[in-house]
């Protein structure tokens, strides 16, 4: 017996596959700080394979097979949002490990909002898929590459992070580079290297951001305070290496 094919069932043509569904741990509806210059909302992406001891998303971390928030529910609140936003984050957890994240941005660029990344740069092969469809970018650098599983546990995260680095600086896109510091994990010579790495492979725009506790488990990061960590001299010395440098 032939049963009608509905149009909801019908298969897709060669050309065309079903959109993945991205997987939402939370959502910020609205945001001045997280895309610099433009009013945003930031979407949270479930996971994430790091294990920096200075995470303030933990929660992030897993992926659970079954996702807090529907992307569906997440898409039409962003298009309530058109008019009163200008762009949309992808952050996490870590965005790039998520398969569905270029079906999620395309949605988003069809909305007519401009779009940003928040990324440790895990996954080189995906980052570079997505590059030409983003906007602006803030790459996460964790430590000098060749000491990056002593912040992560993640073996071979530093070329990871090197590959996406070398990919943002040619990509043309806008963008930060920026390093998370605090004392017990970077010592003053590591900032400094980062720096002198940073500059040769051509990066403009860097960040030193100080630790911040909200969100963080580990008791013995949030009882250690930074002091005169780090040095005026060390933060001029850096700054003189780019064309643009924020403390933030």
């Amino acid at each position: 017996m032939n049963v009608p094919i509905s149009a909801s069932s019908a298969p897709l043509s060669p050309n065309k596959r079903a959109p993945r569904t991205l997987k939402v741990g939370g959502i910020t509806p609205f945001t001045a700080t997280d895309y610099p210059g433009k009013l945003a909302a930031v979407v949270f992406v479930q996971g994430c394979p790091l294990r920096c001891g200075y995470c303030h998303n933990p929660h992030l971390q897993p992926r659970t097979a079954a996702s807090p928030l529907q992307w569906s529910r997440v898409l039409s609140l962003l298009a309530r949002r058109v008019g009163l936003i200008d762009a949309v984050v992808f952050s996490g957890g870590e965005p790039t490990i998520d398969p569905a994240l270029e079906d999620a941005i395309r949605a988003v660029r069809e909305l007519g909002f401009a779009v940003g990344l928040h990324t440790a740069g895990v996954y080189p092969e995906r980052f570079g898929t997505v590059l030409p469809l983003l906007d602006w970018v803030g790459l996460d650098i964790k430590a000098p590459f060749a000491q990056y599983e002593e912040i992560t546990a993640l073996a071979g995260s530093g070329a990871q992070a090197r590959a996406c680095a070398e990919l943002l600086v040619q990509s043309g896109i806008d963008y930060e580079c920026r390093t998370t510091m605090h004392p017990a994990l970077l010592a003053e010579p590591a900032l400094l290297e980062i720096a002198h790495t940073l500059a040769g492979l051509g990066v403009r725009n860097y960040v030193l951001q100080n630790f911040r506790g909200q969100g963080c488990k580990d008791a013995h990061l949030n009882a250690c305070t930074g002091g005169s960590y780090p040095s005026s001299a060390l933060v001029s010395r850096i700054g003189a290496m780019f064309e643009q440098f924020t403390l933030r």
